[in-house]
Order: structure tokens, then C-alpha cells, then sequence
């Protein structure tokens, strides 16, 4: 199968290192996120991957061209930014499969993609984690005190998508996935979780997250 990874951002929040070198490339353990979201990809059988680039692509072209990861890689060029629906319209033109998969090209997970491929339309939902302190409470005494304690029951969005080629042609041409054909699919009754209860999971958009990924993402992606 084939797999789409949305790599073409700016990475703002990760400034300075992004004024000099593009998101995919800013390195969790001396090694890029592209390569481990590569690595990830080939570890669940993925035999091509998509990387819809704008921002310094030649960059990441250049690094991964020295590189011999195991997995065909293609490349879809964004001279402007299309966001996540109109990236995914262009790319999906390479793709001649029933069905692919959609990766964010921030996150380092351990999501199981062939169970994933299971469900058709389907997003992967993860437990909603907060970056704040909890406190349990009882006739206004606080009885603990948990650190960044996941919310059971209430799911968010992983950023990792198994669809249809048929969604192709719903996606606009400039625009989010998220804010147009998902919506749309949701109301329709189209449109699939798969919950990942304890899944590995990380987001990589602040220096915090590269810290906390840092400690985990040998035993993520091994």
C-alpha cells in the first residue's frame, strides 16, 4: 500500500531551527521526523510513500536521496500552500490503488495501520491527553494531583487516515480535509473511527514535544 505524508508546513513554532531547515527535517535523536514516520511506514508494509512538500523541499529531497530507508519515495510539490485537503488531491493523482493512507507530517507514532486498514474512511482516534495538572476533588479539598492525566472516553483526531480513492474527488483543491470532506462525511454517516486506547503518540510542535518525544521514540519505532 501506499501512504501520503503531509510534510509542506512552516513548522512556526519550532523557530528559529525551522528559519533554516524545513519541519520534516528538525531531528528527534539526531534523526529526522521524515525518517522516522519512514521508518514506520515500511515497519507496517508500506511500499511507497508521498511527501507533499512546499517549504525548503529541496531540503528534504536532498537528505533523503542520501539515504537508503527501503521505501519508494515520490514527491508532491506545493508552490503554495493547498492545506491538507488540496495536499492529499494532488498527491492522490500518484496513486492508483482502492485505498492509502494519510499520515501528519509531525507525528511519531505506533498506531497499527493494519488494523487500521480494517475500516475503509477511517480515522484513528487516540484517548485526549492534557498538558495540565488534574486535580480530583472533594468538598472543595483537593484530594490528588495527577500530571498530564489522559481523559478516558474522549477521542481526538491522531492525524492518521485510512481512505478511499472515491474521496478524491470530493477534496477541494485549496483547503483542509478536516474542515470540508470530513464534516461532510460525518453528517452523511460515512465516515470511521478505530480507537488506539494506549497507543504511543506524539505531535512534534514545541521544543517540549521534541523533548518528551526524544525519550520514547526508540521503543515507538524500532
Amino acid at each position: 500500500m501506499k501512504a501520503i505524508i503531509l510534510a509542506g508546513g512552516r513548522g512556526k513554532r519550532l523557530r528559529p531551527i525551522t528559519d533554516y531547515v524545513p519541519k520534516p527535517l528538525v531531528p528527534i535523536k539526531n534523526i529526522p521526523i521524515i525518517e522516522w514516520q519512514l521508518r514506520y511506514l515500511k515497519k507496517f508494509g508500506i511500499d511507497e510513500a508521498i511527501i507533499c512538500t512546499g517549504y525548503k523541499q529541496e531540503m528534504i529531497e536532498n537528505h533523503l536521496n542520501m539515504k537508503n530507508i527501503g521505501i519508494k519515495i515520490k514527491y508532491s510539490i506545493e508552490k503554495t500552500p493547498l492545506g491538507t485537503g488540496g495536499a492529499i488531491k494532488k498527491a492522490g493523482k500518484m496513486i492508483n490503488d482502492k485505498s492509502f493512507f494519510v499520515i501528519n507530517g509531525d507525528t511519531i507514532t505506533n498506531i497499527d495501520l493494519k488494523k487500521l486498514a480494517t475500516k475503509k474512511n477511517v480515522i484513528a482516534a487516540i484517548e485526549l491527553r492534557t498538558k495540565y495538572g488534574i486535580l480530583e476533588t472533594k468538598n472543595d479539598k483537593i484530594i490528588d494531583f495527577k500530571e498530564k492525566k489522559e481523559i478516558s472516553d474522549t477521542w481526538m483526531n491522531a492525524g492518521i487516515y485510512h481512505l478511499q480513492k472515491e474521496v478524491l474527488k470530493d477534496l477541494p483543491t485549496k483547503g483542509d480535509i478536516e474542515k470540508t470532506v470530513f464534516p461532510d462525511y460525518a453528517k452523511k454517516g460515512i465516515l470511521n473511527t478505530m480507537k488506539f486506547k494506549n497507543a504511543k503518540w506524539y505531535s512534534v510542535d514545541s521544543f517540549k514535544d521534541m523533548e518528551e518525544c526524544a525519550l520514547e521514540v526508540e521503543k515507538i519505532i524500532k
